[in-house]
């Protein structure tokens, strides 16, 4: 299998030689999945003249950034393994606000006190996470039900339903607390929202809480360090 991470590359540089393989890029701020998905399938067609199949292996939200996976050709194949496999995100959650989104996305929709957290209550409520759980995600989501995304319902104003998920946090490291701010480790299953870890964390703590930043670095054996920069693509 072709791995194309920065290690070998520099900007510029001539990327694909092969209609086969798996990029592992570290997905800038605001950039969609769809845009760097995109963004390839463009400069693939450019290179060898024709379409080939493009796809990535897993949605990263549009306010995170990190390590994201795309696999070309024959590599597509692959996707569900590379899904399947553990991650690793850091980020920062605000105490005392909610957003609809359970980011920034979003605006503030609701404050509530912080006075009465304090931060071993902070670490004790991260311990408390570790282990297999039922989580819902964001109605703010790409989860598709009745075939639309849940994020499509969500922006037309329509609440809908969505079931709970059974998910793994195998690590949750407080690594910052500096109040309302906390900074975090998670390494967690395939299909846990970090975002609804944030409104989860809030109501454990008789609070509310959002994300304010989240970097995936980690996805199995790949890291962001390792990640290249989308600009390498020359779509000239």
């Amino acid at each position: 299998m072709k791995v194309i991470h920065a290690a070998r590359f520099t900007i510029n540089e001539e990327i694909y030689q092969q209609e086969d393989n798996v990029f592992v890029f570290d997905k800038p701020y605001q950039c969609t999945s769809f845009d760097l998905v995109a963004k390839v399938k463009y400069a693939m067609k450019r290179k060898f003249g024709k379409k080939l199949k493009v796809g990535h292996a897993g949605t990263l939200d549009p306010l995170a950034t990190g390590v994201m996976i795309i696999c070309t050709g024959k590599y597509t194949k692959q996707i569900d393994s590379f899904q399947a496999a553990e991650k690793e995100y850091t980020g920062t959650f605000r105490l005392g606000e909610t957003t609809p989104s359970y980011d920034m996305e979003k605006p503030v929709d609701a404050t509530y006190p912080t006075d009465h957290i304090t931060e071993e209550a902070v670490r004790q409520a991260a311990a408390d996470f570790i282990g297999e759980q039922e989580q819902i995600p964001p109605q703010f989501s790409a989860v598709r039900i009745a075939g639309k995304r849940a994020f499509s319902y969500a922006r037309q104003g329509e609440g809908v339903e969505i079931k709970p998920r059974t998910i793994t946090i195998s690590e949750f490291e407080i690594t910052r607390c500096e109040l309302p701010e906390v900074d975090f480790r998670i390494v967690c299953s395939k299909g846990t929202y970090i975002r609804s870890i944030a409104r989860d964390f809030g109501l454990m703590l008789n609070s509310g809480a959002h994300l304010t930043t989240l970097r995936r670095t980690r996805v199995g054996d790949f890291r962001v360090e390792e990640a290249i920069r989308p600009e390498i693509i020359n779509e000239e």
